[in-house]
């Protein structure tokens, strides 16, 4: 039985499963595929699924890009589906059994798709594995549990007293308690699909919870645990009558839920590269920070890809929209926790929860590798409070996002430029749609009154 692979392991233990999910995830991190019979996974076990490359470039509402080079110059080629080799995941929301199976994709000619953003994250590993290098990443995301009854979403009623939540309960035991069945089932689905899901708090908004994942030195399985908890959270939500969002800034007047990453560096003897026995750490922690500043306001757009996002990151909401570092300081973008200095990482607090763990990885370890490369040297960390400084800062809209990432000096060198390409095309074309569309807010404020 050792020897199985994921797939012969799914057939000999789960005889009873019926369908299969097998899905590449784009570039917004959505997952798309197709479903296919049980006794047709033979298609995915040998190679043989093939879906158009296309979809990893499609916009939000699942539309072609208008003029992608991949629809209309390659006849919108199809591309290989391979097996990531993940563990095929269970899912224990759907009415009959179903197992999730993860893909990436290559070119016909075999090489590997560069527009795939699980490809992007790999290609940076890669990288810093050639420098002899392993990073250890692991991921923090928040999330608002809703009640999706209306055209807008409110806070869910507690299942315990049957009251709409109305304040924000960080670190509220009672909340934990109240979602405690959901919550329980969250855990139990983590555990079938081996994400390593560590403490769940209430945060700091009616119905937001954060859940905290282990460190894995492994950050392509990081990605994947990232963009599979989603799907878990958003379909056990459901089950239980509500709904759960990952969007960056649900409501206006409460908190914005972000994903943060904490990562350090492990060299060839299996060391921590950024501990210097103290508590400043080595150069070689300064390197990775110089190149995550040097590089924050070109890949905003990886961090805070959508218009929500950007309300996320306006002055005032307590997200680090400053391009800044500092030792214990969560008001920077880039913290370096203390504790023990054999556990000294750093933490990027840029990302929204909306943004695709594959690309914000591939950002980070990217920009960590330039300074590195490149005895880059960061300025002096900040002390004290970093909102009330006049510092850079990240682009302040999302227009101004797609003209840092597309024009971005450094951009290149981390990102491949078939992927930059079709980021941009993608993001430009959601632009275009938010742009022509009216708001109802915007006819309550001008309609008869202008």
């Amino acid at each position: 039985m050792a020897d199985l692979t994921p797939i012969d392991r799914l057939e000999a233990d789960h005889p009873e499963v019926d369908a299969v999910f097998a899905c590449i995830c784009d570039l917004n991190g959505v997952m798309r595929g197709k479903r296919l019979p049980a006794d047709q996974i033979d298609k995915v076990r040998e190679g043989g699924l093939r879906m158009p490359l296309s979809l990893l470039g499609m916009d939000i509402w699942g539309e072609d890009v208008e003029g992608s080079d991949l629809v209309f110059d390659t006849g919108d080629a199809d591309g290989i589906c391979e097996h990531t080799g993940r563990p095929l995941s269970l899912l224990n929301w759907t009415a009959r059994p179903t197992a999730f199976v993860q893909l990436w994709t290559r070119q016909e000619d075999g090489r590997p798709f560069p527009g795939d953003p699980r490809r992007a994250l790999a290609a940076v590993v890669a990288r810093l594995a050639a420098m002899g290098l392993t990073p250890v990443v692991a991921t923090e995301l928040e999330f608002y549990i809703v009640d999706p009854s209306g055209a807008a979403p409110e806070p869910p009623c507690s299942p315990v007293t049957g009251k709409r939540l109305d304040s924000d309960g960080a670190l509220s035991l009672d909340e934990l308690q109240h979602f405690d069945a959901l919550l329980n089932e969250i855990y139990d689905g983590c555990r079938a699909q081996d994400i390593p899901a560590d403490s769940a708090i209430s945060e700091n908004g009616a119905g937001q919870f954060e859940i905290n994942f282990a460190h894995a030195a492994d950050p392509l399985k990081a990605a994947d645990d990232a963009v599979l908890f989603k799907r878990l959270v958003r379909g056990l939500a459901r089950k239980h009558g509500f709904a759960a969002t990952f969007m960056a800034k649900p409501y206006g007047d409460r908190a914005g839920s972000g994903m943060h990453a904490h990562v350090s560096l492990v060299d060839g003897d299996g060391r921590n590269a950024f501990d210097g026995d103290n508590a400043e750490g080595t150069p070689l922690l300064r390197h990775a920070v110089a190149g995550l500043l040097r590089t924050m306001q070109e890949n905003a757009l990886v961090f805070a890809p959508h218009e929500n996002s950007y309300r996320r990151l306006l002055p005032g909401a307590h997200a680090p929209a400053a391009v800044a570092w500092g030792y214990e300081n969560r008001t920077v973008a880039i913290r370096i926790p203390g504790g023990p200095s054999a556990a000294r990482r750093i933490e990027h607090r840029v990302a929204g929860a909306d943004a695709n763990p594959y690309l914000v990885l591939a950002a980070i370890l990217g920009g960590m590798a330039l300074g590195i490369e490149r005895g880059w040297e960061p300025p002096d960390p900040v002390t004290g409070d970093a909102y009330s400084l006049r510092l850079d800062r990240l682009p302040p809209d999302w227009a101004s996002a797609i003209d840092a990432f597309s024009g971005g000096r450094h951009v290149a060198d981390i990102h491949a430029p078939r992927l930059v390409r079709m980021f941009e095309q993608t993001k430009r074309q959601e632009l275009r749609r938010f742009t022509r569309h009216v708001t109802d807010f915007e006819y309550h404020s001008y309609l008869e009154v202008v």
